[in-house]
């Protein structure tokens, strides 16, 4: 997430950015302290990171800021005309 911040720093909102960086700052700092917690523990540190940047970037890929666009949005065609793609039969 943190990588994925810096490289859509100019598509994301300051706020959004310092929300994410600050949880996900968080998150490793508990992870540095607590390397032999039980797995619920992680498990809940990572819903928690997760509630603050699933919306996020959710956001992101709604206004098309995600890297590589978002998959399948007016792309290339999925069989191409040319006869090379799959066919389909009709089945009764």
């Amino acid at each position: 997430m943190k990588s994925t911040m810096d490289t859509v720093k100019d598509k994301i909102d300051a706020p959004d950015k310092a929300k994410v960086l600050f949880k996900c700052n968080e998150v490793i700092s508990w992870l540095d302290v607590n390397q032999l917690a039980e797995k619920e523990k992680f498990v809940d540190k990572q819903k928690e990171l997760e509630a603050i940047c699933n919306p996020i970037v959710t956001k992101l890929y709604q206004s098309g800021g995600a890297p590589g666009g978002f998959p399948d949005a007016g792309g290339a065609e999925s069989n191409p005309s040319d006869g090379t793609g799959p066919t389909t039969e009709e089945v009764d």
